[in-house]
C-alpha cells in the first residue's frame, strides 16, 4: 500500500521561516518557499506534503511525548528520562528545549499552511475541485498545529497569512481569537475534504471530513473548559461527535471487536482509526542518522532495562531497546487498571511476560531451594530457553510466593524507575537494529475518542444516561474476548468526571493526549498532587496550569512591545 511520505527541513528564527522541502515522491527541492512557488502546480503540491511533513515533529517524537505522558497521573520519569519538566522542579524553565522542541515546528508549517491558502487562486493547472479539497487539507493541519499551540500556551501569535521574510516583532493573540480560527478552519476543511479515510482509495495519512469532525468536536470540547468558552460548546461538541458515530457505517469506520487489534502492528489503518502520522523505512527521512527530530521513537519510551534484572535475557529487537523514559504510576497499575477479570485492557496495553531468549543467562535453584519448592530441584535450571522469564502480573503477591517462583515475579508494589510494564501500542518488532526508530505511522485519531468525546459532552450538558450509554459501548468492547460485558456496564450512580477521566486512561493511555485531558477538564493539579510521586511537591498553581512560552521566542522578538511570558515564569 501507498503511504504519504515527506520530508521538511527547517530552520526557525524568530517567527520567521526559512525552509527546504524535499519529499521522495516529487524531484524538485525547493530552497526557499516563496508566493510564486506555492503558485505553481507541483510547488502547491510540495508545499502541501511539507505541511503533513511537519507532523512528524510533533506526532512520534520525545518532545510530544515528554510534555504529554510523563508528569501527568499516568506516568513518572523512568530512569533514562531525567526530564525536569516531568518533575516541574525548579531546572524546569522557558529554555527547555522540550518547548521549542514543538513551538518552532508548529508555527514553522503554519506558515507553510498559510503559503498554500494564500496563493492557492494563483495556480494554473490544477483543476478547481483538487485546488478546493487541497486548501482544505492545509486548513485541517493548520488547525491541528494552532490546537497543539493553544491548549500548550493559552494566548499565542496567530499568523493568518504567508511570511516571506524575517520579521522581529510579534503579539499574542487572545485565546478567543485562536479557537475562532481552529473552528472556522475546520469547518472548512469538512465541506471540502474526502468524508472518511476510506473514501476513493485515500492514503493513509491524508486529511479527511471524519478525521475533521472528530477534532472539531474536541475542539469545542477543549474550549469550553476555557476562558474563551462558547455557551453552545458543550453542545456543539456532543452534536458533532454523535453524528460521526451515527455516520459511521457510512464511512467504513467501526469500533474494532478487540482492543488490542486498534494498535496492532500493521493494521494501522484499521476501521476505527481516523488519521496517522506516516513514516518510513527510508532513513534519510527516518532513521538513526536523521538529526531533524522527526523520529518516531515511541516504541524506545517505555522498555524497561529487562536484559539488566531479568535472568535468560538479553537485548533483542522483539522486546526493544532498554530506554525507559516512563513508569506507570501506581495509581494507573493498581487503581484505573483495578479490574483484570472483565476488562482486558491492561494485558493488551502493557507488556507483563518476558520470555527467555539467553540459555546461557538461565539461573538454577540454589541449594537448598525456598519452602515450597521440591527439594530435588536444588542445582538444576529454573526454565528452559523459550519459557517465560519474567512476569508482572498487576495485582500483588506475597513474598514467599515471589521466592517460590521459578522466574521473576513482580507485583507492582516491586516496580520501580528501571523494571515496569512496557506499553505495547508503538512496539515494532521489524526493524532491523533494535537501536533504529520506528516505521510504524503513529495514530492520533480514532473512533473510540469519539465515543469518549460524546460522553464527556454529555455529562456536562446534564444528559447523564446518553454519557453512560457512549462510556457502555467502549467498556463492553473491553471485555473481549474473556470478560463479562455485562458486567463492565455502568449506571448514572457511577458517572462522574473522575469515572470518565479515568476511563480515558484506560482506554488511550499513553497515546499523547493526557496532560490535555487534565488540563481541559481543570484537574492538572488535582490528578498530579495526587497520584505523580515525581512531581506532587513541587507542582504549583497558577504557573503550571500552562507551560511557559520558549525564552528562545522571549529573545526573538526585539521589534515593539516585548513578548509577554505566562504568569509566573
Amino acid at each position: 500500500m501507498k503511504r504519504l511520505i515527506i520530508q521538511l527541513s527547517v530552520i526557525f528564527t524568530g517567527m520567521s521561516v526559512i525552509t527546504a522541502c524535499q519529499k521522495n515522491l516529487v524531484e524538485n527541492p525547493q530552497s526557499t518557499l516563496t508566493p510564486a512557488f506555492f503558485a505553481t502546480a507541483q510547488g502547491f503540491q510540495s508545499g502541501l506534503d511539507a505541511a503533513y511533513g511537519g507532523m512528524r515533529n510533533l506526532w512520534g517524537t520525545e518532545n510530544l511525548f515528554t510534555i504529554c505522558c510523563i508528569g501527568t497521573d499516568e506516568f513518572i520519569t523512568g530512569n533514562d528520562g531525567n526530564n525536569d519538566i516531568n518533575k516541574y522542579n525548579s531546572n524546569y524553565n522557558p529554555s527547555n528545549g522540550r518547548l521549542s522542541g514543538i513551538w518552532n515546528p508548529c508555527y514553522t508549517f503554519i506558515n507553510t499552511c498559510n503559503g498554500l491558502i494564500d496563493n492557492a487562486d494563483q495556480i494554473t493547472g490544477v483543476d478547481a475541485a483538487t485546488k478546493k479539497s487541497m486548501v482544505a487539507e492545509a486548513k485541517f493541519l493548520r488547525a491541528n498545529y494552532y490546537f497543539t499551540l493553544v491548549q500548550f500556551w493559552g494566548d499565542v501569535t496567530l499568523n493568518v497569512h504567508f511570511q516571506s521574510t524575517p520579521t522581529t516583532a510579534a503579539v499574542r493573540n487572545p485565546m478567543a481569537d485562536v479557537y475562532k480560527l481552529i473552528i472556522q478552519d475546520l469547518n472548512d476543511a469538512i465541506a471540502s475534504l474526502p468524508a472518511g479515510p476510506f473514501t476513493n482509495g485515500l492514503l493513509p495519512g491524508k486529511a479527511n471530513a471524519a478525521a475533521a469532525r472528530h477534532l472539531l468536536a474536541k475542539v469545542y470540547l477543549t474550549r469550553a473548559g476555557t476562558v474563551a468558552k462558547d455557551p453552545n460548546d458543550y453542545q456543539n461538541a456532543y452534536t458533532t461527535a454523535t453524528s460521526l458515530i451515527s455516520d459511521k457505517a457510512s464511512l467504513g469506520l467501526a469500533l474494532q471487536q478487540d482492543f488490542a487489534s486498534i494498535y496492532q502492528e500493521g493494521n494501522e489503518s484499521n476501521s476505527e482509526v481516523l488519521w496517522t502520522i506516516q513514516h518510513t523505512a527510508n532513513i534519510a527521512y527516518n532513521g538513526p542518522n536523521n538529526s531533524s527530530g522527526t523520529d518516531n521513537v515511541l516504541n524506545h519510551m517505555w522498555v524497561p532495562k529487562y536484559e539488566t534484572f531479568v535472568p535468560g535475557m538479553q537485548r533483542d529487537v522483539f522486546n526493544g531497546r532498554p530506554y525507559i523514559r516512563a513508569v506507570p504510576t501506581h495509581w494507573l497499575t493498581d487503581t484505573v487498571f483495578k479490574d483484570k477479570t472483565n476488562d482486558t485492557r491492561y494485558g493488551k496495553t502493557f507488556q507483563t511476560v518476558w520470555y527467555c531468549n539467553y540459555a546461557a543467562g538461565i539461573p538454577k535453584w540454589p541449594t537448598p531451594v525456598p519452602a515450597g519448592v521440591d527439594p530435588s530441584l536444588a542445582g538444576k535450571p529454573k526454565f528452559a530457553l523459550g519459557d517465560t522469564a519474567c512476569y508482572m502480573p498487576g495485582v500483588d503477591v506475597s513474598d514467599a510466593k515471589i521466592y517460590s517462583t521459578r522466574y521473576l515475579l513482580m507485583p507492582p508494589r516491586k516496580y520501580n524507575i528501571q523494571m515496569a510494564p512496557a506499553m505495547k501500542k508503538y512496539f515494532d518488532t521489524k526493524r532491523a537494529d533494535q537501536n533504529a526508530p520506528s516505521i510504524r505511522p503513529v495514530i492520533v485519531w480514532t473512533l473510540d475518542e469519539t465515543y469518549l468525546i460524546a460522553a464527556e459532552a454529555a455529562y456536562f450538558l446534564g444528559k447523564l444516561p446518553e454519557a453512560v450509554g457512549y462510556i457502555n459501548v467502549i467498556r463492553e468492547r473491553a471485555a473481549y474476548p474473556t470478560g463479562n460485558p455485562v458486567a463492565m456496564d455502568i449506571t448514572v450512580a457511577n458517572l462522574s468526571l473522575d469515572f470518565i477521566l479515568d476511563e480515558r486512561s484506560r482506554e488511550l493511555c499513553g497515546q499523547m493526549v493526557r496532560y490535555f485531558d487534565l488540563a481541559r477538564t481543570g484537574q492538572l493539579a488535582n490528578r498530579i498532587i495526587l497520584h505523580n510521586t515525581d512531581a506532587q511537591l513541587n507542582f504549583v498553581t497558577p504557573k503550571h496550569l500552562l507551560r511557559p512560552i520558549p525564552q528562545s521566542q522571549i529573545d526573538a522578538v526585539t521589534t515593539g512591545t516585548p513578548y509577554p511570558q505566562n504568569p509566573g515564569w
